[in-house]
């Protein structure tokens, strides 16, 4: 008998209870087959069905091939024979492309992906191993002798099945993995809620209608409460309005803690973000402002966890009508009812006739609407340019520097009478505006599947912004809206009177817990994959959606080759900050490695880093640069209050960040000036332009009211417009591509690349007017090859003439 097939006959009682037979060279499936085989092929549903995971987020883990210990590798030779490694990869060729065997691999969880990345990584492991187990070396023995009865590619299956599992260990535990992300009973996360019977209140009504203060004179007189609010602002007014009352109130917000009581004691009252509301201490009275945001995108699981959790025996809810069928089923899921109480408006709204057309319109108390820096800067420059002292307020201000412009532009005998802002007025300021004016229709938004898009605003948006006119109890009785452009007020009235579209979903996000848990089951995944593999097999019922987590998936993959433990790692992901700034991201990367290094970040290294003292800005670049400087005074006070013994120096980075605040005021009261020195330091003819902090994508709607009002455009227009917005290839425009006369450029306003530019958002509507403003001058001076037919004949008679 051969050297091949003697050992194998004295092993095969050894081996039978080892190896799966097969009947015909067919495989059977084992009788205990993979749980993950009928969870991976069943589907999506409410009924309690679990859907496919998305196996393209299974990232491999390496294995490194055995170098084969002596003892291990003599067996397997002793056993059989060295192994023949062109004979084995035709072997394991063989096996991968038997139709029976991926079938059997998709019965265990193995779709089209990973069997061939298991099976990639299987032939390598194999190749690169200077020994592998006895019984596979056995095995591939047995098919590489060509012994029928005792070997067949077949039998390689449970060896690969088991390399599979190894290098994906998702599939062993998948059922466990779905458990831990369904998210289909988010009342049962809070059982202090549950215990009690909650009486909720919803006040429904518009802007400026009273209903947040009726919830409030109930929180001020109740022995306990608690106050949720969207902005750091609003706690801030709540904290102030509560202590003025003789009713000690807390504030708490990520960033700072402040106490009623000197000795620090908790007292009954607190103010707070909605973030950091508690849902373990008792209180008679919460209020949850701004109810509506519970369909946001990002933040949308902050307002769910609140209306869930707080344990409360009234729960005051303030905001939109539009969220109350959404509140009230969301009770009934609790077993409590919703009382509604709806509010009108205090004072009268008109949405005037006419548009402000020109800036030499401006009455006192008007305050125009910009949806980025850019325009703010440029309808500031204009306004100043005209003799008028103007407050600007946008939202990456820091808030001291918010309230001192609001204070500037409501006291009546400061000679500031205008405001530019964005849409950060929409809430967390009281400001005494007569006349609201939108400088355009059209706003970055986010999309439902995390990208950014210019689409016109909202109606709910346009409400809450318009709704800031004629507030009550201002000098103002009566509040009026109107547009810049007179295009824009029709499209404008139209939004306005579209009703608000209900809230359909609440926002939730995977917990610190449950992603502890995840990790202990693929212990090798990285954070940012982890999500994206909760997301995938987290299951929600119609009435909730998994929020955004973009902005968290990006600070774990930019942390992720620092070594922290999870907990840690988690909460330097959770940070609120912008990840367009790099200055902040970066000091956040700077944080994270002094940490892991478990040195302190004292205050002396933060002003290393920071360069600190900082002098007042002398043009808008160094002006945002302190905005930066200040967002990362607030990431180290929230890290602070994470990390008290890594971050001790709060007390002194606080007292610096007011010094900041004076001098970023100092900054935007003085911005044309910076504008000015901005333009001046940029090459003649062009102006700096700031980043407005967004990708653009793609947008919803076709954009015929931008693309409809401008009508010629030169080439020249387009490229500086492209180039502020940071395209390359504008570079490759070239004038003599569209066409030399008149006729043709007044046509191509309404041309496709500008209708595509407008609608991208890369050619705003102010943009496209002041360079059509300056294409005419040129044009009448004869420059960029666009004269007329006249021009050109006189032309070439100047040119005969200097010939002859």
């Amino acid at each position: 008998m051969s050297r091949c097939a003697w050992p194998l006959l004295r092993r095969l009682p050894a081996r039978a209870g080892l190896l799966l037979r097969h009947g015909g060279g067919t495989p059977r499936a084992r009788p205990a087959a993979s749980s993950a085989s009928s969870s991976s092929s069943a589907s999506s549903g409410d009924g309690g069905a679990s859907r496919a995971p998305d196996t393209s987020l299974f990232v491999p883990v390496p294995l490194k091939p055995g170098l084969g210990g002596a003892a291990e590798e003599d067996v397997g030779a002793e056993l059989t024979r060295p192994l023949d490694k062109g004979e084995v990869l035709k072997s394991l060729n063989k096996f991968y492309k038997r139709k029976e065997i991926q079938r059997l691999g998709a019965e265990n969880g193995l779709d089209a992906r990973l069997f061939h990345q298991a099976f990639i990584s299987f032939r390598k492991y194999i190749m690169e191993s200077s020994s592998v187990s006895a019984d596979l070396h056995i095995i591939l023995n047995d098919i590489c002798c060509g012994f029928v009865l005792l070997g067949h590619v077949d039998d390689l299956f449970p060896f690969f099945l088991r390399h599979a599992k190894q290098i994906f260990p998702m599939l062993d535990c998948m059922d466990d993995l779905r458990k831990i992300s369904d998210l289909r009973l988010p009342p049962n996360w809070y059982p202090d809620a549950r215990a009690i019977q909650r009486k909720i209140i919803f006040h429904a009504g518009p802007t400026n209608s009273g209903k947040t203060y009726h919830a409030i004179q109930r929180f001020l007189s109740a022995k306990s409460g608690i106050y949720c609010g969207p902005l750091k602002l609003l706690a801030h007014e709540i904290f102030q309005k509560s202590n003025d009352a003789n009713v000690p109130c807390d504030l708490v917000t990520g960033e700072e803690r402040v106490y009623a009581n000197e000795d620090a004691r908790q007292a009954p009252h607190v103010a707070c973000t909605i973030e950091m509301c508690s849902t373990n201490t008792p209180y008679e009275v919460a209020v949850i402002d701004e109810i509506q945001m519970i369909r946001d995108p990002a933040r949308g699981w902050a307002w769910t966890r609140a209306l869930l959790g707080l344990c409360a025996e009234e729960i005051h809810v303030c905001g939109e009508p539009a969220a109350i069928d959404l509140v009230t089923e969301l009770m009934y899921t609790t077993g409590e009812e919703v009382e509604v109480r709806n509010y009108k408006r205090l004072t009268p709204l008109t949405v005037l006739d006419y548009a402000l057309e020109s800036l030499d319109n401006l009455r006192p108390g008007d305050c125009i609407v910009c949806f980025s820096k850019n325009d703010i800067y440029s309808v500031s420059r204009q306004i100043e340019a005209r003799g008028l002292e103007c407050a600007v307020i946008y939202g990456s201000l820091p808030p001291g520097t918010k309230l001192e412009q609001a204070k500037k532009f409501n006291n009546p005998d400061d000679p500031c009478k205008i405001l530019v802002a964005t849409d950060a007025i929409g809430m967390g300021l009281n400001l005494c505006i007569r006349r609201i004016i939108f400088n355009s229709i059209v706003k970055p938004t986010v999309n439902e599947k995390g990208e950014k898009e210019i689409d016109s605003i909202t109606t709910s948006q346009a409400l809450q912004i318009a709704g800031r006119a004629g507030r009550f109890g201002s000098s103002f009785k009566q509040g009026e809206v109107t547009t810049m452009h007179r295009d824009d007020l029709v499209q404008l009235k139209e939004i306005l009177s579209e009703a608000v579209p209900p809230v359909k979903a609440a926002g939730l996000h995977p917990t610190p817990e449950q992603i502890e848990m995840f990790a202990y089951h693929l212990p090798d995944a990285t954070l940012s994959n982890l999500i994206d593999i909760f997301v995938s097999l987290s299951q929600v019922d119609g009435m909730y959606f998994v929020c955004n987590i973009d902005d968290f998936k990006f600070l774990a993959d930019m942390i992720q080759h620092i070594p922290l433990n999870l907990r840690s790692r988690y909460v330097f992901c959770t940070a609120p900050l912008n990840r367009k700034e790099p200055f902040v991201c970066t000091t956040l990367l700077k944080f994270a490695r002094q940490f892991s290094r478990n040195e302190p970040l004292t205050f002396d290294w933060l002003c290393r880093h920071i360069k600190w003292p900082l002098a007042a800005p002398k043009n808008i670049k160094e002006l945002v640069h302190l905005e930066a400087v200040h967002d990362v005074f607030d990431l180290y006070l929230w890290l602070s209050y994470r990390f008290m013994d890594m971050f001790p120096d709060a007390v002194l980075v606080r007292d610096i960040q007011k010094k900041l605040d004076d001098i970023i005021q100092i900054g935007v009261c003085n911005i044309t000036k910076l504008i000015r020195a901005s333009q001046s330091a940029a090459a003649p003819g062009t102006a700096e332009v700031v980043s407005e902090d967004f990708p653009l994508s793609r947008t919803k709607k076709d954009a015929k009211v931008v693309s409809d009002r401008h009508g010629a455009a030169s080439t020249e227009a387009l490229s500086v417009a492209v180039e502020a917005a940071g395209l390359r290839r504008a570079k490759n425009l070239r004038p003599s591509r569209l066409g030399s006369r008149q006729e043709d450029l007044k046509s191509y306003g309404r041309g496709s690349l500008a209708n595509r530019l407008l609608r991208e958002g890369l050619l705003t509507q102010e943009m496209l007017r002041q360079l059509e403003s300056e294409w005419q001058d040129q044009h009448r001076n004869g420059r960029y090859g666009f004269g007329s037919k006249r021009d050109d004949q006189h032309r070439s008679k100047e040119t005969g003439k200097k010939r002859k």
